[in-house]
């Protein structure tokens, strides 16, 4: 990041893919043309070199004097107080902690970092993640973040920074997102559970932390995987002056809610609890718990933790604080007792008296008995840490469990990865135990895989560009790593050795057999085998180790204890009586009560390290290395001796010396030719042949010697900083000419291009004239034509309600058109949605009634052609029915004929004389209506008769037949009861009677009663 050069810097493109408008991020991004892409590479390369003497150096494999520890700080603190706290040794990512907010992590400079070459932009650990993710995707392979750097430097912020990006920059769906906040929300939870404030760091991770990110084919984060190490169980029951348990039990006191305080007989008082008391600080003004006690109950119900295991998970903690409070007295044979102790109630529902004798006593098996040996105060003490350590370890590790549930990947098709590895940095302390001997033994097997990754990087680098590998001196750590692992002879062999022979073993035995078996070696020193000024620096129960970092000095006090971390198998067995579940789950009854002693806990860390080793030795590896710049956490102090210290055992310069010992600068040939082609004339403006020409070419002009450079296939090697520095300073005077000459050719465009801008004016400002007129003209013409169709369209709209003609005719089709228009776009969905089709104009809702009409008669009646023509009414008598309609009624007896009116509403039919009711006709008990063939206009309307005072069938003649009978048909819902038929047509005139009605065609139209006692119906 420099600073003079933003100017120069380009924002990303904003045709680029972005996590907005890419939803899939491809694996290699391209950029509109390979031209743009190429002129942006080297305006940003071209910033970095020529701010190199006033900002430092972005890649320290450009440092001249790569070999100085002074060179190296002074570039290190120069970009430091410039608020640059990124820098590169290739790919290697070097951060130093700020310790104040930067305006570098906005959501714009994730944007600014996505798809871009690693050295475009300045350095960033954005650009890392970003490369690491692109490099996975094109390459379709499994890559690996290492995280490093001692207590406070800032591994936690990087992994959060990391997971993060990958957050924001990967494919957005409902699933992705479930995933994407399962892998951030993880981070608060096990913080909250695994780190603790230390006298270096107010929130330490206490474990390690190796997390896997599976992609799918697309780059969508679907899952995860994590495995913890060496979790610092001591913390639980012992902190040093000045630190404090982990964040979960100060949150849970000051946070928690009083309820929930009260369900777990707790008070809201850390000073309360013995086990939050020892350090003498359990308020921290930069740490809010009430805060993260919020954060970490949202976050415990994200990752999928049921209310019954989150109720558990906090009956756990109390339970750890409750035990940290039992008291032990002395009896009067000096066993331990528990007298009316309180706390003994509030312990995970196990029953008192159980719960007592775990406490208090110890199991022994001989052969067929059991004997129960009481503890002195001193053991049961120890028994009862004992105990809090082992519930809390085994719920931290059911924990991870659980959230590895909550991001597992159910797809089986195949899944890259991206793991980010955050553990512990080297340890030195005034007093280092056997924490800080695990710690560091870490780093060293850490350090030799480091050196032996990066060494394969650059030789597989070489050969695949043809050239020849010379072997760097480097100093191989195996030496103290075989010190620390060796079988047999190693410290942990013989610390194991010493943890499991019969006897009084004590840390002090251990301590004379090394003395022994490894005195001799040149990397470990005791008091005893110390010179006579060494020795002034040890004590007697001291042991110091030449790490590849410097000497550390361990206090043997606790090795074995620690090691062998026990648990009494009748305590394993009190926790199996619990209530609760978790617990139930850690203390499973199948669990083994083997009478072999378990695995102590540095050859479980051991062999955890191996699996470890494995997983990365599989993928490809990425590095950041944090460094912390001062003690005292204050942000632009820069403390030189702790941050070579850290230089030192990071291994930086030995990183460093391993990229520069063969060449400093490599770039593929089309970048190189691209930037300083003008330094050639043979070059310049355009190279015809091949990339790898035009550099051979360039280079023979410049004056390169033949040891300074090497050509590969694909990329031009550089050994020394100081050649590219001069072609840059060269290219930087050759570029102030070639400015001239461009500035030159620029206004005599210019001037010529407003000379033909100003010839053509005239010609565009005479077209342009004419146009307007034409446009005016056209525009009165269809103002004309407007006011004639409005007129038209007025004089149709106060004509709608009149039969078809001249006047209305264009105002009808239009209400036709636009009805079918909007039908078009709002029909039914599905068959049943009967009662959503819109409602017709009025125009339209006749034609529905024709249609209906014409589904009666078409083809049945004579008379139905006639009827075509003749609209339908909405009524022919006013009034509020629904439809009404005059009518003749014939008596059933006589046949004698009466005036009627015949009114349909929604529930009946009605027959009315002026105003009073003749007869009403239920439509549930219309059995039929009935029609003659022939072009008479006589209906007969069947009912159902079931006693004598009902009256029967009506028959009647109507002039509006059809449309009366199409109104009934809808009305009533009764289109199949509607019948033609020939000749006669029988009727009811009550029950047990019936009559007829004879039709037939005559001269002339006529309605009589016939001989035989029927109506006769003549029609034309």
């Amino acid at each position: 990041c420099l600073t003079s050069a933003v100017s120069n810097i380009q924002p990303v493109d904003q045709n680029w893919p972005t996590s907005q408008n890419c939803p899939v991020r491809p694996a290699g991004w391209i950029c509109k043309s390979l031209e743009e892409r190429c002129n942006r590479i080297l305006r940003n390369m071209e910033a970095s070199l020529t701010a190199r003497d006033r900002v430092g150096i972005q890649d320290f494999v450009l440092l001249d004097t790569y070999t100085s520890e002074t060179a190296f700080l002074d570039n290190l603190r120069k970009r430091f107080h410039e608020n640059l706290i990124y820098t590169y040794i290739g790919t290697l990512l070097v951060s130093v902690n700020p310790y104040k907010e930067l305006d570098i992590y906005s959501k714009k400079q994730m944007d600014t970092y996505m798809g871009v070459n690693f050295f475009e932009l300045p350095p960033h650990i954005y650009a890392l993640a970003d490369n690491a993710f692109r490099t996975m995707m094109s390459e379709f392979n499994n890559h690996f973040i290492l995280i490093s750097g001692e207590s406070g430097a800032g591994k936690t912020e990087a992994s959060k920074k990391i997971l993060q990006f990958y957050a924001v920059s990967c494919p957005s769906t409902k699933v992705l997102n479930n995933v994407r906040d399962r892998l951030l929300l993880s981070n608060p939870v096990l913080e909250a559970f695994g780190n603790a404030k230390t006298l270096k760091n107010d929130n330490s991770s206490r474990f390690g932390k190796y997390m896997d990110i599976q992609f799918d084919h697309q780059g969508g984060a679907v899952g995860g995987h994590i495995l913890s190490y060496l979790l610092e169980k001591s913390r639980v029951v012992h902190q040093n002056h000045g630190e404090r348990n982990f964040h979960i039990f100060y949150q849970l006191v000051e946070g928690g809610e009083e309820d929930l305080l009260r369900w777990l007989g707790l008070e809201r008082n850390c000073k309360h609890y013995r086990y939050l008391v020892q350090g003498k600080c359990a308020k921290v003004s930069s740490i809010n718990d009430k805060s993260d006690w919020k954060t970490v109950r949202k976050a415990l119900s994200v990752i999928d933790l049921s209310e019954s295991d989150i109720e558990n998970l906090f009956g756990i903690i109390a339970s750890v604080l409750h035990m940290g409070n039992i008291k032990f007295e002395a009896d009067a044979r000096g066993y331990a007792t528990l007298n009316n102790n309180q706390e003994m109630q509030w312990l995970l529902g196990i029953p008192n008296q159980v719960l007592q004798q775990g406490l208090t006593h110890r199991k022994i098996e001989a052969k067929s008995e059991e004997v129960f040996s009481p503890f002195s105060v001193d053991h049961a003490v120890y028994a009862r840490d004992a105990l809090a350590k082992a519930i809390y370890g085994r719920t931290f590790s059911w924990l991870v469990n659980k959230i590895n549930e909550s991001l597992a990947n159910m797809d089986s098709s195949r899944k890259t990865v991206i793991g980010l590895l955050d553990i512990y940095g080297f340890e030195v302390f005034s007093v280092n135990s056997f924490e800080q001997f695990c710690i560091n033994y870490c780093n060293e097997k850490l350090q030799q895989l480091f050196i032996e990754l990066t060494l394969k990087s650059e030789q597989e680098e070489y050969e695949m560009e043809g050239i020849e590998w010379e072997p760097v001196p480097y100093f191989n750590n195996k030496i103290i790593c075989d010190l620390v692992e060796e079988k047999f002879r190693g410290i942990i062999s013989l610390l194991d050795e010493e943890c499991l022979r019969p006897g009084e073993a004590t840390d002090l035995t251990f301590l004379e057999k090394m003395e022994d078996k490894i005195g001799g070696h040149p990397h470990f020193v005791t008091h005893k085998l110390a010179d006579q000024k060494t020795r002034k620096t040890l004590e007697r129960g001291d042991f110091r180790l030449l790490h590849y970092a410097g000497e550390v000095t361990y206090c043997v006090v606790g090795f074995l204890d620690k090691n062998n971390d026990l648990l009494y198998r009748n305590g394993k067995e009190v926790m199996r009586q619990s209530k609760n579940a978790i617990i139930k789950h850690c203390f499973p009854s199948t669990e083994p009560d083997s009478k072999r002693r378990p695995e102590t806990v540095v050859t479980q860390f051991k062999n955890s390290l191996v699996g470890l080793t494995e997983i990365l030795m599989m993928k490809e590896p990425w590095y950041v290395r944090c460094i912390k710049p001062n003690e005292a956490k204050q942000p632009g102090h820069f403390d030189d001796v702790l941050v070579r210290h850290q230089v030192k055992y990071l291994g930086l310069m030995e990183h460093l010396r391993v990229r520069r010992a063969g060449f400093a600068y490599r770039r593929k040939y089309e970048i190189f030719l691209q930037r300083y082609k003008p330094l050639c004339p043979d070059t310049w403006p355009n190279w015809k042949g091949t990339a790898a020409e035009g550099v051979r070419c360039l280079i023979k002009h410049l004056g390169y010697k033949s040891d300074e450079y090497k050509m590969g296939r694909t990329k031009i090697f550089i050994r020394h900083p100081r050649t590219l520095f001069a072609t840059e300073d060269a290219f930087q005077v050759c570029k102030h000419k070639l400015a001239t000459r461009i500035q030159a050719k620029y206004k005599g465009y210019k001037v010529k291009g407003n000379y033909v801008k100003q010839r053509e004016a005239g010609r565009i400002e005479t077209c342009w004239r004419g146009l307007m007129a034409r446009r005016e003209r056209q525009r009165r013409a269809w103002a004309v034509t407007d006011l004639l169709i409005c007129s038209r369209f007025i004089k149709g709209f106060m004509n709608r309600h009149q039969p078809a003609c001249t006047d209305n005719s264009e105002y009808l089709a239009y209400v036709r058109h636009s009805y079918l228009t909007r039908l078009k776009e709002n029909l039914p969905k599905t068959v049943l949605e009967k009662d959503s089709w819109l409602t017709p104009p009025p125009i339209l809702q006749e034609l529905l009634l024709k249609a209906q009409t014409s589904a009666l008669f078409k083809g049945k009646k004579e008379n139905y052609p006639f009827s075509v023509c003749r609209p339908f009414a909405d009524t022919r008598i006013s009034g509020p029915p629904q439809y009404s309609v005059p009518v003749v009624k014939y008596d059933r007896n006589g046949f004698r004929p009466r005036l009627r009116q015949l009114i349909f509403t929604q529930e009946a039919a009605y027959l009315v004389e002026e105003a009073k009711i003749k007869q009403w006709i239920d439509y549930s008990s219309l059995k039929g209506v009935s029609v003659s063939n022939l072009s008479d206009n006589f209906l007969i309307l069947h009912v159902t008769c079931d006693d004598s005072k009902q009256k029967g069938d009506l028959v009647l003649q109507c002039d509006f037949l059809f449309e009366a009978l199409t109104k009934l048909s809808v009305i009533a819902n009764k289109q199949n009861c509607i019948h033609v038929v020939q000749g006669s047509v029988r009727f009811d005139i009550q029950p047990g009677r019936e009559g007829f009605v004879d039709f037939k065609s005559g001269q002339e139209s006529m309605v009589y009663r016939a001989k035989n006692g029927h109506l006769m119906v003549v029609s034309l």
